[in-house]
């Protein structure tokens, strides 16, 4: 989670925008950000991007654009 943050808002959404990338980006960031700092939120986004990351990613690459994080991962 800290790594993706600290990558430049280019890098990150070109991490977001290639599919199986994105897909296995989400995986990391979103685990890694669960094992962390444990909360219920990050278990459930963990759980519902290892099932539809590829979909979670596209809102992730809007959400990144505004906010310059990804969703519950701050």
């Amino acid at each position: 989670m800290k790594w993706f943050n600290q990558q430049s808002r280019l890098i990150q959404i070109l991490l977001l925008l290639i599919p199986v990338v994105n897909w296995v980006t989400e995986l990391v960031v979103r685990w890694t950000a669960f094992l962390e700092k444990p909360g219920i939120i990050r278990l459930v986004c963990a759980i519902i991007v290892t099932f539809i990351g590829l979909v979670w990613g596209w809102v992730d690459i809007i959400w990144c654009l505004l906010f310059k994080h990804l969703t519950f991962a701050k």
